[in-house]
């Protein structure tokens, strides 16, 4: 009788817990590492976008837009790149501003994380 109801008891042993545990903790730390650089990215495309969209930057040079990306990557607390790393060309009379980087997040020792990013607007000017 005390058998049965041994056997009929549900639950988790501890090493599963320490083992689900250690999952939880890695993945919870891999993600507080991966978001910022997500976040960055997305600012970036943010910036280039309004770039593209400005009407005061339609006929504006190309240090005058990059002079204006780093004002707004300064607001936007972009430090990842800066105006200089952006490419400018013209295409079918479209401007197209383009921007590839690699971020490099270290886990542990000598464990690191290479994300590369690439994005790319185009005005309508």
């Amino acid at each position: 009788m005390l058998y049965r109801s041994i056997e009929k008891q549900k639950g988790v042993s501890l090493p599963r817990l320490l083992v689900w545990s250690g999952i939880l903790v890695f993945i919870s730390i891999l993600g507080m590492k991966l978001i910022p650089a997500y976040i960055e990215y997305a600012s970036i495309k943010k910036t280039l976008t309004s770039i593209t969209n400005d009407s005061n930057l339609q006929n504006a040079t190309v240090n005058e837009i990059r002079q204006s990306f780093n004002k707004r990557a300064q607001i936007d607390n972009i430090n990842v790149i800066n105006g200089r790393d952006i490419k400018i060309s013209q295409k079918d009379g479209r401007r197209i501003l383009t921007v590839n980087y690699f971020v490099k997040i270290p886990l542990a020792a000598n464990i690191s994380l290479y994300l590369d990013f690439d994005t790319a607007n185009s005005s309508g000017y």
